[in-house]
C-alpha cells in the first residue's frame, strides 16, 4: 500500500523535485557526450568520467535524502546514495586492476540494482500530488534489465564500453521528462486550485 500518495506535497517539495530531476538529466546528457568523446581506451579521462557518473547519483541521493521525509522512501534513497558510493570505488579499482570487461561488470551490478531502488522510488511517489511517475519507473526498469545485459555482456567476447553513453543518455531523457510532467503537473493543480 502506497501511504505516501496520502500525504500532502508541498509546493517547496515538488519544486525540489524538479530541480533535482532536471540536473541529473542536463548531468547524464553531459556526460554522455564527454564520455563517447573519451571512451576509445580505458584512459585516466576515460576513468575519471566512469567514476564521476555514480557520484552523480550519489549527489543526487543525498539532496533528495534532505528533502524526503521520514520512512521507507528516504531509506531506499539513503540506500541509493551509499549504492553510488560503493560503485563509484568499485569502478575506479576495477579500472585501474582489471580493463573493460570489469568496469562493465561492476556499472553492470550498479546499474541493476539502483535500477531497482530508482523502480521503489517511482512506486512510492506515485499519487495524486507528484503523478504517476511513468518516465521515473520506466528509467528504473529499463536501468535494472540493461544493467543485466551490462553484466552477461563483461563475460562475453568483446566487452565494450560503447554502450554506457547510451545508457546515460536514455536516464538523462527521462529524468528530464519526470520534471517537465512535474512541472505540468503542477501548473494543473494551480489552475485548478483557481477555479
Amino acid at each position: 500500500m502506497n501511504t505516501t500518495a496520502a500525504l500532502p506535497v508541498s509546493t517547496a517539495e515538488r519544486s525540489s523535485l524538479i530541480r533535482l530531476y532536471l540536473g541529473r538529466g542536463i548531468l547524464a546528457i553531459g556526460w554522455a557526450l564527454a564520455f563517447a568523446a573519451a571512451h576509445d581506451h580505458l584512459n585516466a579521462v576515460a576513468l575519471i568520467l566512469l567514476i564521476a557518473y555514480p557520484l552523480i547519483d550519489a549527489v543526487s541521493s543525498f539532496i533528495d535524502f534532505l528533502a524526503v521525509p521520514d520512512g521507507s522512501e528516504r531509506r531506499v534513497t539513503a540506500f541509493n546514495g551509499v549504492l553510488s558510493t560503493l560503485a563509484a570505488i568499485a569502478i575506479g579499482i576495477a579500472g585501474t586492476a582489471s580493463g573493460v570487461a570489469a568496469v562493465l561488470g561492476v556499472f553492470g551490478v550498479w546499474a541493476t540494482i539502483s535500477g531497482a531502488a530508482q523502480l521503489a522510488i517511482g512506486l512510492y511517489r506515485r499519487g495524486p500530488a507528484l503523478g504517476k511517475q511513468w518516465p521515473t519507473l520506466i528509467s528504473g526498469g529499463l536501468s535494472f534489465l540493461v544493467g543485466a545485459f551490462y553484466v552477461a555482456q563483461a563475460t562475453g567476447r568483446s566487452p565494450s564500453l560503447d554502450v554506457l553513453s547510451v545508457y546515460a543518455t536514455g536516464g538523462g531523457v527521462f529524468f528530464i521528462a519526470q520534471a517537465a510532467l512535474l512541472v505540468w503537473k503542477s501548473r494543473s493543480q494551480r489552475s485548478t486550485a483557481q477555479l
